[in-house]
């Protein structure tokens, strides 16, 4: 007999959506193609906020949003219960050459 899961679900992205609408009570809405599969976000605007703060303030950027896989649509799935997280990406240092570090 199998034992209970939950099963959950991370999409990023490094960029601000830009067909987004938005609902009478100011929720936004949008939609992520992940691999030919279109997952519809509806989350309020205080979570959107960090989307719209992390393409102000940083030059680059990952959001990880998360979530349920909810209603199957035509396309793909509504994510359910989505929640975003923001991350700065900095530039990768170089790193020294092995040979220069090796003093003869």
């Amino acid at each position: 007999m199998a034992i209970q899961g939950k099963l959950e679900l991370t999409i990023k992205i490094n960029e601000l959506p830009v067909d987004v609408k938005t609902d009478k009570n100011g929720w936004k809405s949008f939609s992520l193609d992940c691999d030919g599969r279109i997952f519809h976000v509806h989350v309020k605007p205080k979570v959107f906020k960090k989307l719209e703060d992390a393409q102000a303030n940083f030059p680059h950027w990952v959001a990880a949003i998360g979530g349920k896989f909810g209603e199957m649509t035509e396309r793909g799935f509504i994510l359910a219960e989505p929640s975003v997280q923001v991350f700065e990406k900095k530039p990768k240092e170089a790193k020294p050459q092995e040979s220069e570090a090796i003093a003869t």
